[in-house]
């Protein structure tokens, strides 16, 4: 099995687009939460999303015709061609080579099955718009890269909701480690949307004033978009051509308890921590940092820190939640917390919890890096992710000595 790299990062997020300002993003703690404006709010009792307001593919990719994509696909080629341009790797190269892409996803094309929706209720089914059906296959995110890439390799789309991007990274981080591949382009990609945004709604899950996780009064998420890319490669690819190395994976864990269809399980978390621990060949103690699923909802943060302090012993290292800056970015949401883990060990800072005011006597023992980044050396960090029907993922990554 040979070493795996991350060696780009292609951040298209509501903190920012790019490396640099994606980094400064989590560094300042800023917030990427505003009012939603990409659909009709009347009637909805909660009003806050994490748009990319500024997103403008034309800008970022080089290939592909904008029309005929929907916008998840256009987030993940463009974070695909930021990642690609991070890593200093020539586009020739990558085609030359044994590439592929795996991308994870929630809701897919969410904004065209709102279009179609929207469509067949005025002008009935005889009048479903064509151009429409066409974005609609979740399997064109992945498609879409490889397209703007024109790579023939594998091309993976996976929809385990909110574990999607860690799941992603493990499909990745098996291909250059077995030698299936020596390039993969692998994250996650979503869309704020009509549907999902009342999914969460009518569940009662979506945060009135701010997503607040590990905080007393926390009371759920910010639904929320964007594309998250990592380019990925083996150690002695990165070595021959000179690349930069953010961060080594070392392994992962992947379970699903098929518990409950909402509601997370601590053992079942636990075990999966556990997993990722011996895949990865190391043990507990040597995490420094892990960057949480962080939620923000009161049952999710609680069962978190209850898996976590059944695995570290009670000695939980430092923990944040970037979806308090950046939403809940759905399948994006793991892969960005892959790179907030990555950038934290290159850079050596935690990144903040922001939007904590309160303590929660429950959590007391459990430091969520409130409101501030710090700097701090990261040798090992993890990263984790759960999703609805019990699908859980963690990733460890580590500097890469």
């Amino acid at each position: 099995m040979r070493r795996v790299f991350i060696t780009g990062i292609g951040p298209v997020s509501n903190i920012g687009t790019g490396v640099s300002a994606f980094t400064e993003g989590l560094r300042s703690g800023r917030s990427g939460v505003s009012t939603i404006s990409s659909f009709d709010l009347s009637g909805f009792p909660r009003r806050l999303g994490g748009e990319v307001k500024d997103f403008a593919p034309d800008g970022l990719i080089r290939n592909l015709d904008p029309d005929r994509w929907g916008r998840s696909s256009l987030l993940a080629a463009a974070a695909a061609r930021l990642a690609v341009e991070d890593g200093g790797l020539d586009e020739q190269v990558l085609t030359e080579r044994r590439s592929g892409v795996v991308i994870g996803t929630t809701s897919g094309e969410s904004r065209v099955v709102d279009e179609i929706g929207e469509r067949v209720a005025r002008a009935g089914h005889e009048r479903m718009p064509r151009e429409a059906v066409r974005k609609l296959p979740a399997a064109r995110l992945s498609a879409a890269v490889s397209e703007e890439f024109g790579l023939y390799g594998e091309s993976v789309t996976i929809a385990t909701a909110c574990a999607a991007g860690n799941y992603a990274l493990g499909y990745a981080f098996d291909a250059v480690a077995s030698g299936r591949a020596e390039f993969m382009l692998a994250g996650g990609a979503d869309s704020v949307c009509r549907w999902a945004h009342a999914g969460f709604v009518r569940l009662g899950a979506v945060a009135e004033e701010a997503c607040a996780p590990f905080d007393r009064d926390r009371s759920g998420i910010v639904t929320a978009e964007g594309g998250a890319m990592l380019l990925l490669e083996s150690a002695a690819s990165a070595e021959a051509r000179g690349a930069r190395v953010y961060a080594e994976i070392l392994g992962y864990g992947l379970n699903c308890d098929a518990n409950h269809m909402v509601a997370p399980n601590a053992e079942s978390i636990a075990r999966c921590m556990r997993l990722a621990h011996r895949r990865a060949g190391i043990r507990a103690e040597e995490i420094e940092y892990v960057c949480t699923h962080g939620t923000g909802t009161p049952a999710n943060d609680r069962t978190e820190v209850a898996a976590l302090r059944d695995v570290f012993d009670g000695r939980v290292p430092p923990v944040s939640s970037i979806k308090s800056m950046l939403g809940h970015t759905m399948g994006a949401a793991s892969a960005f917390g892959a790179m907030a883990c990555a950038l934290a060990i290159a850079e050596g800072f935690l990144p903040p919890t922001i939007n904590w005011r309160t303590p929660d006597p429950e959590l007391a023992d459990i430091d969520p890096v409130p409101n501030y980044a710090r700097p701090h050396r990261i040798r090992m960090a993890q990263n984790d992710s759960f999703a609805f029907g019990g699908n859980n993922a963690i990733v460890v990554l580590a500097e890469a000595l």
